[in-house]
């Protein structure tokens, strides 16, 4: 893969918006996305980092340690998002109303063209937040491109970003909570502790903290959850730690992406 083609290519893309605000989470795309603007606009771009309790901590440190890093004009806003009944009633179009929330406080705090780090593998995913964006006339200059999460990475090796181009995909703490379940700050933070603790015991590839109806599920990539299987003392450490903080079952599984998410065609 010819990381400065992709360069190239993703930077004609920005160069035919004009300067832009890019809404960054503190994942690898909207990072990339970010520092590919920043090295195009120079500081007539402006980075948008919402915090709320479905952002975890680490994401929201990740964002403000590389824009004071590397001089990036941060705006750091609340998407409002909890005060949004229908996004806390966590029904499968939450993302819409998440991202609704984001777009509106992005565009009503700059003229800029607003711009995303979606990227055309998001493209056969759920993702209702993409309609959102629509609706609020946000691009997608990743998909506009046609470049997928390999080729981000490319881009982030490219632009001299280190361990940031090699971050695990981390949605929001909210797409851990099965759909009905109401979003609370406390359920969010439960979450984070869990996958913060998990991080620190087993180093996984993946690890996800669901929230079920009826249990808690701490899903793992194959070989971690193989070595914890094989382990009555990670196992024991897992269930304790959980146990302290909530009353439910403990299940461990395999990862699969997107599975709180309940009757998306019903």
């Amino acid at each position: 893969m010819n990381s400065d083609r992709l360069h190239a290519d993703l930077a004609a893309i920005l160069v035919s918006m004009g300067p832009v605000a890019v809404a960054v989470s503190g994942g690898v795309d909207s990072l990339t996305l970010a520092a590919e603007a920043h090295d195009v606009f120079g500081s007539q771009f402006v980075a948008f980092h919402a915090v709320s309790p479905a952002v975890p901590p680490k994401a929201t440190e990740r964002v403000e340690l590389l824009a004071a890093e590397r001089g990036w004009p941060l705006r750091v806003v609340d998407a409002g998002e909890f005060s949004n009944e229908s996004y806390l009633a966590n029904q499968v179009n939450r993302c819409y109303h998440c991202k609704s929330s984001l777009y509106d406080r992005i565009a009503a705090a700059t003229d800029l063209q607003i711009v995303s780090g979606a990227n055309t593998d998001d493209l056969s995913d759920f993702r209702p937040g993409l309609a959102a964006a629509d609706e609020h006339g946000v691009r997608h200059p990743f998909v506009e491109a046609g470049l997928g999460k390999t080729a981000i990475r490319a881009i982030a090796r490219h632009l001299g970003l280190g361990a940031v181009a090699e971050l695990p995909a981390a949605p929001c703490l909210s797409s851990r909570l099965e759909t009905g379940i109401t979003v609370t700050p406390t359920r969010l933070r439960f979450i984070d502790d869990v996958e913060e603790f998990a991080k620190e015991l087993l180093s996984p590839r993946t690890v996800r903290c669901r929230v079920f109806m009826e249990r808690i599920e701490i899903q793992l990539d194959a070989a971690t959850l193989e070595r914890v299987r094989g382990s009555e003392t990670l196992v024991g450490e897992l269930r304790s730690f959980v146990a302290a903080r909530q009353d439910r079952a403990v299940r461990f599984a395999s990862y699969r992406m997107g599975s709180s998410v309940v009757h998306v065609n019903g």
